[in-house]
């Protein structure tokens, strides 16, 4: 006969040490639970369309549409009435209306400044969030001015101040250059408070990597089958590291408020290393990729969306960020709402 299980003096002693204890029940769990994601923490990014009571599904992101002035306005209504602190917007800007040099982001009555001005006027207490860079614009899909096959910086730098000002006027809160030109924030920085924007924010887009996630974005905002040449030679390579403090150190020392790491989930441990070497407010973007990789899943049953959906972004904040842009904004902040 089998003798019982008698557990050595040694195994005794590392068995008063149980972690399942705390994990044993929900209200246990809760007390000592060490990341806590809040309706605080997140940003809505939208896409802006031309016309009236229009809302069109971009195909590669299931629940994402694209939606008209009107239909925007009713969207951060809602926002607003749910907590969620921000919206960032981006336009699908018409082919007819993009050229070389990006001209309509300088134009007051493109669809940002539109949008800006109508949701000011009905939900003037959620913060608008505007991306400096040329690709909606531009008829070549680059996020600065092409000369010949090159990406000159200096002449960007001056159209993407141009740029900020046309949507400072316009009334943003907040100026959130994706461009990644060398010396935009300081220029911006400089031109905002010129024009009396002291109080104008500025939430850099500081270690923006060459991604492969960016694909179904750039078809929401129609600018991936214009894309002429790669992004390389001015977003970062998904290779480093230590670049991304350097960027990021020189985005804070010419007056960016706010960092941002893009894209998110994969590049969790640069949100961590800035977290900690600068402790200045850092945000992620949960980009097009991550979204679309989560709701295609779920759409064939393999995950569960809302489950998926609030991991990721809880991975955000246990890794340091102090908020998310994130395409699933107003289903998590409805789920939080109720107590999900």
């Amino acid at each position: 006969m089998t003798s019982p299980y008698r557990p050595s003096a040694s195994t005794k002693l590392s068995l008063i040490q149980r972690p399942r204890r705390n994990r044993r029940t929900d209200w246990s769990r809760r007390l000592v639970q060490e990341t806590a994601l809040t309706v605080n923490d997140l940003i809505w990014p939208i896409f802006i369309i031309d016309g009236e009571k229009k809302r069109e599904p971009v195909a590669s992101m299931p629940g994402v549409e694209r939606l008209s002035i009107d239909e925007a306005v009713r969207a951060a209504v809602k926002a607003s009435k749910l907590g969620i602190p921000a919206m960032a917007l981006f336009p699908n800007t018409d082919p007819a209306l993009r050229d070389e040099a990006g001209s309509q982001a300088f134009n007051p009555e493109n669809l940002v400044c539109k949008a800006l001005r109508a949701i000011k006027k009905e939900a003037p207490e959620i913060g608008l969030i505007t991306d400096v860079a040329l690709d909606p614009y531009t008829s070549h899909g680059q996020d600065g001015l092409m000369r010949g096959d090159e990406i000159v910086n200096d002449e960007s730098v001056a159209a993407l101040v141009k740029q900020s000002l046309n949507q400072a006027r316009a009334g943003c809160d907040v100026i959130a250059p994706s461009d990644m030109m060398d010396g935009r924030v300081g220029a911006i920085r400089e031109a905002l408070d010129a024009e009396n924007f002291e109080s104008v924010q500025i939430m850099a887009y500081a270690a923006k990597y060459a991604s492969a996630f960016y694909g179904p974005f750039r078809e929401a905002v129609g600018s991936g089958g214009l894309l002429r040449g790669d992004k390389r030679t001015y977003q970062m390579d998904p290779h480093n590291s230590d670049e991304a403090m350097r960027e990021v150190a020189l985005d804070l020392e010419q007056g960016a408020d706010m960092v941002m790491v893009k894209p998110g989930l994969p590049y969790l441990d640069i949100v961590r290393r800035v977290k900690e070497e600068f402790g200045a407010p850092t945000f992620a973007y949960q980009v097009s990729g991550e979204y679309a990789m989560i709701a295609a899943a779920a759409g064939n049953g393999w995950i569960d969306r809302d489950k998926a959906m609030i991991e990721s972004l809880v991975c955000f904040k246990r890794a340091g960020a102090d908020g998310v842009l994130t395409y699933f904004a107003v289903d998590v902040a409805e789920k939080l709402a109720r107590g999900i």
